[in-house]
């Protein structure tokens, strides 16, 4: 018998800058599908969300990132949780299409333990505006302990930084 669990939590869209997140969950995994429409062009965009030396200026959610913008890259990425512990992880770079994409994979320990796919798509929209599209699906056999932690801290701390990289692209675009 196979026990599945979901539970979802989606905040609908009101205004084209507000975030929308969908969050679902199942035994071993959670997915974390967020987007935001920004008053800027994807090259403004990208622009802002890859120059990771200026995170500290304006990210309250992943403070810091370094590491070489390349397939197959390590990162050092340090996540600061609202009212959490920071974490530090070093994911490395699995997909890259420059100017739209870029998709980490970071693991907690050995693979299956918990393993987080983050990705970041950067979508043209008619007028000159974008969407970024922040997900990532972790799986693992951690997930049960950390679902809480999975499903309602992480979501918030991707809207948070996608209000944030909103601000500083449209302020760039102005």
């Amino acid at each position: 018998m196979q026990l599945k669990l979901r539970c979802e939590r989606i905040a609908l869209m009101t205004t084209p800058t507000t975030p929308t997140a969908a969050v679902t969950s199942g035994a071993f995994h959670v997915e974390i599908r967020t987007s935001i429409e920004i008053d800027a062009s994807p090259e403004t965009v990208w622009g802002v969300l890859t120059n990771t030396a200026a995170y500290p200026e304006w990210n309250s959610f992943i403070v810091e990132w370094t590491g070489d913008r390349a397939l197959g890259a390590r990162q050092n990425v340090l996540l600061q949780p609202a009212g959490g512990k920071p974490q530090r992880f070093r994911p490395r770079i699995v997909a890259l299409d420059e100017g739209r994409e870029l998709v980490w994979l970071g693991r907690l320990g050995i693979p299956g333990l918990l393993d987080g796919r983050h990705r970041f798509v950067v979508e043209p929209l008619a007028g000159g505006r974008t969407r970024l599209r922040h997900e990532e699906t972790l799986a693992g056999a951690l997930v049960p302990a950390l679902r809480r932690l999975l499903t309602e801290t992480t979501p918030t701390g991707f809207e948070r930084m996608n209000r944030e990289l909103t601000a500083r692209a449209e302020a760039k675009a102005a």
